[in-house]
């Protein structure tokens, strides 16, 4: 819990220290978006936005949704409708995600090639963590299949709720529910530590794969290699790396020479051949 030193001169009765402990919990939630990809139906929508407003959340980004605004969601919101009426509407996970550093995913189902799955209680601390400093996300996919794999590659923590493994459907709203409580519990005890490091937003993190992407292609590392399935165990590589915005820096500098170089090779073996040919 966080600690308060009150003077001589402040007088604060327990009902408003109380509500002074719970604001300055709610501001570390203030940076964390919850992100709905094309949810089917409103009235989850709504209900998501009730789940979020109980726990101190209040940024919801929907991606695709396939009706919105909708009354439904305005019946299910159940009075949280500021949190439907800001509301961001999006036409991509990427731009979803612009600006955050942490990505949370929730996964229900094992993934071929994918980022460690932790419980929500051990991965939402560290989302708080980073949430008292930056903005984060929480990612939920659709509601009958989830998120897909190229969502999930966006995520670098994956998360699974337990359930009844005789009976794992859970609700969107429900799952939305469960992990906003868990984030206000992580709130509660969090202890502000020192942090030096600066992680890179998502575009920098996209941008710098898009870059690797063309890179390895230009100097032909794909010619033996699946590219899409070599590129997912790279996304998961560089999740683990949780990369920082001098080391994006860094990597695309050296990219830019690796394909300057080989440009460079290529125009002396097209030399050498216009030699032999004259």
């Amino acid at each position: 819990m966080i600690t308060y030193h009150l003077n001589s001169t402040c007088c604060i009765n327990k009902h408003d220290l109380a509500r002074v402990v719970v604001l300055d919990e709610l501001k570390y939630l203030d940076n964390v978006r919850v992100v709905l990809s094309h949810t089917t139906h409103p009235g989850n929508i709504g209900a998501a936005a009730r789940a979020m407003k109980t726990m101190g959340l209040r940024h919801l980004y929907l991606i695709n949704p396939r009706h919105f605004p909708d009354p439904q969601a305005s019946a299910m919101a159940a009075g949280a409708d500021d949190v439907l009426s800001n509301a961001v509407v999006c036409a991509s996970v990427d731009e979803a995600l612009a600006g955050v550093v942490l990505t949370v995913g929730m996964t229900a189902r094992q993934r071929d090639i994918s980022n460690e799955v932790s419980a929500p209680r051990e991965a939402m601390p560290l989302l708080v963590q980073q949430a008292a400093l930056q903005p984060v996300a929480l990612l939920f996919g659709t509601e009958m299949s989830g998120l897909t794999n190229e969502e999930a590659s966006r995520a670098q923590l994956l998360v699974n709720i337990p359930t009844n493994p005789d009976f794992s459907s859970l609700n969107l709203a429900a799952a939305v529910q469960v992990i906003a409580y868990e984030m206000a519990v992580a709130a509660q005890n969090y202890q502000p530590v020192a942090q030096l490091e600066q992680p890179a937003a998502h575009q920098q993190v996209e941008g710098f794969l898009s870059h690797l992407e063309k890179t390895l292609c230009e100097i032909g590392f794909f010619t033996t290699q699946n590219p899409e399935r070599m590129m997912q165990r790279l996304r998961r590589l560089y999740a683990r790396a949780r990369l920082e915005s001098d080391e994006i820096n860094i990597l695309r500098g050296i990219l830019s020479v690796t394909t300057e170089y080989n440009a460079r090779l290529k125009a002396r073996y097209q030399q050498s051949q216009d030699v032999q040919q004259h």
